[in-house]
């Protein structure tokens, strides 16, 4: 074929196909919109399900004195898994890993006399340790997971659910409850929970909702966790929830972030100004979140992170942390606003 006759057949195809082609974009375009505008709706549905009387009824369950304050290990923190675990069942949900909810973990600490154990998930220091007089405590987390569309993509949602038991020798109240530390956070946790899979939509990451049993002897499941997963590389973010509601009055929250992911920061303050939630944000970004609690954990494995937390209070490691205690409108509201947070870390295409 001559050049000539091949343009001008190559300019005939083109004037055809233009108009279908314009059809093709244009329907692509309406299609994505529809798409988006399906995945705000649903969104919606998920945050209605966010009640202050699911989190009431978490809270006043996992801090009620039949638990015994819920340390590591005791027969309390046991009961609290089984809820939560009882939860993940309900909404359909299935083990992050094999076929248990539970992630099972050793961790020991050498015992000296009137001295606590300082505890280790470590193999390599269980190895030593085990060598002398020494305290074994037999742990676990609670991993459930809603997969995504990018199975190589994944966030993470979580807050320990342990804490610092009952003491018998001590006068009066014997029993740590903790209503604020950490109930309140794994009630947050399982309202999201409930919110994504109330949605109905798939996300495009895949999300895992964790529980870490430890927390308050050192981070161990978190610890454990983030040392033992072999694929860290594709947790894209993890949000951490410890201690969000204290205050029966007080509206003050503060939101701790990746200082090197600004849009975290953006999210909330667009959400805020949305939804008018009920909480005072003091916004923290930090540039090495290793502090406080198991966001830690995860920073150190480069993973960006998300604390919401609701400050000290007078509560705060007595026995008086009660359910009666916690602020539970601020506490909705915090899930609410997370619930929205998750999401994007779950869909939006970068941050």
């Amino acid at each position: 074929m001559r050049k000539s006759s091949f343009f001008i057949s190559v300019a005939a195809v083109m004037a055809l196909a233009t108009p279908a082609c314009a059809a093709s974009v244009k329907a692509a375009k309406g299609n994505t919109k529809q798409m988006a505008k399906h995945m705000a709706l649903q969104r919606e549905v998920g945050l209605r399900s966010i009640t202050e009387d699911a989190a009431r009824a978490h809270v006043y369950f996992l801090a009620d004195d039949l638990l015994e304050g819920r340390r590591a290990g005791e027969r309390g923190s046991r009961i609290a898994k089984q809820y939560i675990i009882s939860q993940m069942r309900q909404l359909g949900l299935k083990p992050m890993l094999g076929n248990s909810y539970e992630q099972p973990f050793e961790a020991c600490g050498v015992q000296r006399l009137k001295r606590g154990a300082r505890f280790f998930v470590e193999a390599d220091s269980i190895a030593e340790i085990k060598k002398q007089v020494h305290q074994t405590l037999h742990l676990g987390n609670v991993l459930a997971v809603l997969p995504g569309k990018k199975a190589d993509e994944m966030v993470v949602v979580g807050a320990h659910l342990d804490h610092e038991g009952m003491y018998p020798d001590l006068e009066g109240d014997k029993i740590y409850n903790g209503a604020d530390d950490n109930a309140s956070g794994v009630s947050a946790v399982l309202q999201i929970m409930k919110a994504f899979v109330a949605s109905g939509v798939q996300p495009e990451r895949t999300v895992v909702f964790a529980f870490w049993d430890g927390e308050e002897l050192g981070l161990l499941g978190s610890r454990y966790f983030t040392q033992n997963y072999p694929h860290m590389d594709k947790v894209k973010g993890y949000l951490n929830f410890d201690m969000v509601g204290s205050g029966t009055d007080s509206p003050y929250l503060m939101y701790f972030f990746t200082a090197s992911h600004p849009k975290f920061g953006e999210w909330l303050k667009e959400d805020v100004a949305k939804y008018k939630f009920g909480f005072e944000t003091d916004y923290r970004s930090w540039d090495n979140p290793v502090g406080g609690s198991d966001q830690g954990s995860f920073h150190l494995k480069g993973v960006p992170i998300v604390w919401y937390h609701t400050g000290g209070q007078p509560h705060y490691n007595f026995p008086s942390d009660e359910p009666q205690t916690v602020n539970y409108h601020k506490l909705t509201d915090i899930s609410r606003a997370s619930y929205l947070t998750a999401w994007r870390l779950a869909n939006e295409a970068e941050y």
